[in-house]
């Protein structure tokens, strides 16, 4: 079965630090945060919070911890469905949130420098606030599910293949928005554009697909 009684007291851990720092980013900026749960529906959270973006945003970086958190819940129920159990171990999980940690961290430093060397920051910088945030905005849609795969409903492949397929849609309709926003900027750096979107938004997922489910 994948539930098990010793699985529920680490995941629960998790939860409470994801709703932690959920409640943090709206206690520090209240205003802020209630334009960013519309943000799907509305640009005006992108509009206004673009132009005072940072290097380091406390308010995205509360998020961000909250999207590790329920990114490493919800990639471990996955695997634990794969093998019909569901039992953590603190290292199991550490791993697995420091591994998801590097990696977007890595490619949103990396793709920074691309951006340097195609002289495209501004268009760059833009893009890459808009996609942090559609991310964050799909940390905090997860948590709740999160809660429900491990303490409601039992996770079929129907369900977590659905959850999956929401997480794409969210992406897509961030790379939408930002290619709307940014059109006159993405006109006059086309190929420069297409090209970091084959390098570093297509290629990244194809590795990790390839190294986990060919190996």
């Amino acid at each position: 079965m994948l539930r098990n009684a010793p699985s529920y007291e680490l995941f629960t851990i998790l939860i409470v630090l994801g709703i932690v720092f959920i409640a943090s980013a709206k206690m520090v900026f209240p205003k802020r945060f209630n334009d960013f749960v519309y943000v799907l529906g509305n640009s005006k959270y992108l509009k206004i919070y673009s132009r005072e973006q940072k290097f380091f945003d406390k308010f995205d970086a509360f998020l961000f911890v909250n999207l590790v958190i329920s990114l490493t819940i919800f990639i471990f129920i996955c695997l634990g469905y794969e093998k019909n159990v569901l039992i953590p171990t603190v290292n199991d999980l550490f791993k697995l949130s420091v591994g998801i940690s590097i990696f977007i961290l890595a490619k949103v430093l990396l793709e920074r420098l691309i951006g340097s060397l195609f002289e495209i920051d501004p268009l760059i910088d833009q893009y890459l606030f808009q996609k942090i945030t559609y991310k964050n905005f799909f940390g905090l849609l997860l948590l709740p599910i999160n809660l429900l795969l491990i303490y409601r409903f039992k996770p079929s492949l129907i369900l977590l293949y659905s959850i999956l397929g929401m997480l794409l849609i969210i992406n897509f309709v961030g790379l939408i928005t930002s290619i709307k926003t940014n059109q006159s900027l993405i006109k006059q750096n086309l190929f420069y554009f297409i090209l970091y979107l084959c390098a570093l938004e297509i290629a990244p997922y194809i590795i990790l697909y390839k190294v986990f489910f060919h190996n």
